[in-house]
């Protein structure tokens, strides 16, 4: 990756101006059977659809902290990467009433329910499927994504040494997520090509890193594994095989 990204979003228009072509986030739900491969190209194209929402829709600018209350998903990184892009403070599993907005998953409705400010819901099913019946109070993200434009630029310029996430207690600024990020990427031996299999959840740093940033640092790809414990026996080995994994995350 280009030494002068200093932020996430920076991180990922290297990696589209490098390879757009190439797998980024190859994502499993072994409760479904769901498999999604998302090239860089093809995530990057969410994201600006989803910052664009977020800027515009949701009138979200830098500094807002919006609650983050999704599981590891491909939709939850699209979302930390467009927080990121706009300059909004990602909370990972953070207090709604305490935040500008929210973004919750279907599991999470009513305690997202406490959030006095916009409130957008993603149903989390195959494909990007949207609910059945909206949730009330909620925006459907499904609904309200495909109409977005599919480039982005922030109204304002995004400050890397302003905080960017918070997860676990810890505020980390963007230039502090990419260094920190960078770090995890050589201590997990990952380089240009790696593919990273994580079965970790999003709800602490290490799981965020080996699930998104490290690979993302490194040039390298993640297989996002949810609900690994349904695998059958031998389940976990054969994916590594297929997905050509080089490095793994439990």
């Amino acid at each position: 990756m280009n030494s002068t990204d200093r932020t996430p979003a920076d991180l990922l228009r290297s990696a589209l101006a490098a390879d757009p072509a190439r797998p980024l986030v190859t994502f499993y739900d072994d409760a479904t059977g769901e498999r999604v491969e998302l090239s860089v190209a093809t995530f990057a194209n969410w994201v600006a659809k989803t910052a664009n929402l977020l800027q515009g829709d949701l009138a979200a600018g830098p500094g807002d902290r919006l609650a983050l209350l999704l599981p590891a998903h491909w939709q939850t990184a699209v979302w930390l990467i467009a927080c990121s892009s706009v300059g909004v403070v990602a909370e990972v599993g953070g207090d709604p009433a305490a935040a500008d907005l929210v973004v919750s998953g279907p599991d999470t409705l009513e305690e997202a329910a406490a959030c006095s400010g916009e409130r957008m819901a993603l149903a989390l099913r195959p494909l990007g499927g949207r609910f059945p019946q909206p949730p009330a109070g909620f925006a459907d993200y499904a609904v309200e994504v495909p109409s977005q434009g599919d480039r982005f630029a922030p109204f304002a310029p995004v400050d890397p040494n302003a905080p960017a996430l918070v997860v676990g207690g810890r505020e980390l600024t963007g230039a502090q997520l990419v260094e920190q990020a960078r770090t995890d990427a050589l201590q997990h031996g990952l380089g240009p090509g790696s593919r990273l299999l994580s079965g970790l959840p999003y709800d602490h740093w290490e799981g965020l890193s080996a699930g998104l940033f490290a690979p993302l640092a490194a040039g390298g790809s993640v297989v996002l594994c949810r609900h690994l414990d349904r695998l059958s026996g031998g389940g976990l080995e054969k994916r590594r095989e297929s997905e050509r994994v080089t490095v793994t995350a439990l």
